[in-house]
């Protein structure tokens, strides 16, 4: 079972603990309101599946393709329901050969506990992220992506993210983007929210601060 999803108060009492160790964070929070994740998946796997399926494709094509694959897949995707599906099945629904392979190797690793998906929880950040990023497919960064929208993993810091680089250089008034290693370093001040701190620099990144 995936971790259930944070009320509204704990993301707004780590806001507010935010804007009280930062002052440029509590700009941010200020002029962006209530951090809100969007909904998660109705299930794991097919979170995963999607993720895998959307890739390098712009939004209205990768629904279409989207939909033809969980359309195959009976109208919920399972790790069974994959393995069920022919190379040539899964190709004929718009996946290319090499997200067909992704998604059968998802599907493996599901089944043979790689990516415990009835028992989640139990993994701390660190250990999920190198589960996931076993799996064909599926790198850091969408595995990150996954523990934040998915399973609402409130320390969640995705250095690699451009867009978080962006936002924190806008926020701090850099001249670049730190690298990742540098922000993994300034990501520490914001333990144990990160996640939250992450939404408020994707917002810096798009039109909430003035050029």
């Amino acid at each position: 079972m995936t971790r259930a999803a944070p009320e509204a108060e704990a993301l707004a009492a780590g806001a507010a603990e935010l804007a009280r160790r930062d002052e440029v964070m509590a700009r941010l929070i200020e002029l962006a309101g209530p951090c809100e994740l969007r909904p998660p998946h109705d299930d794991a796997f097919g979170a995963l599946l999607r993720a895998i399926v959307f890739q390098q494709l712009a939004g209205h094509a990768a629904g279409a393709i989207h939909g033809r694959v969980v359309a195959l897949l009976g109208g919920r995707p399972t790790p069974e329901g994959v393995l069920a599906a022919t190379e040539d099945e899964l190709r004929a629904a718009g996946l290319s050969g090499a997200k067909a392979a992704a998604v059968t190797d998802l599907a493996r690793r599901s089944l043979d506990g790689t990516v415990p998906l009835d028992d989640l929880d139990r993994l701390g950040d660190d250990e999920l992220v190198e589960r996931l990023s076993a799996v064909r497919g599926i790198g850091r960064w969408t595995a990150e992506m996954f523990l934040v929208f998915q399973l609402r993993r409130l320390d969640v810091w995705p250095v690699g993210d451009l867009a978080v680089r962006r936002g924190y250089a806008r926020a701090y008034g850099l001249g670049a983007p730190p690298a990742p290693t540098e922000l993994d370093a300034l990501g520490e001040r914001f333990r144990p929210y990160r996640t939250i701190a992450a939404w408020y620099l994707w917002q810096a990144s798009g039109t909430l601060l003035p050029d």
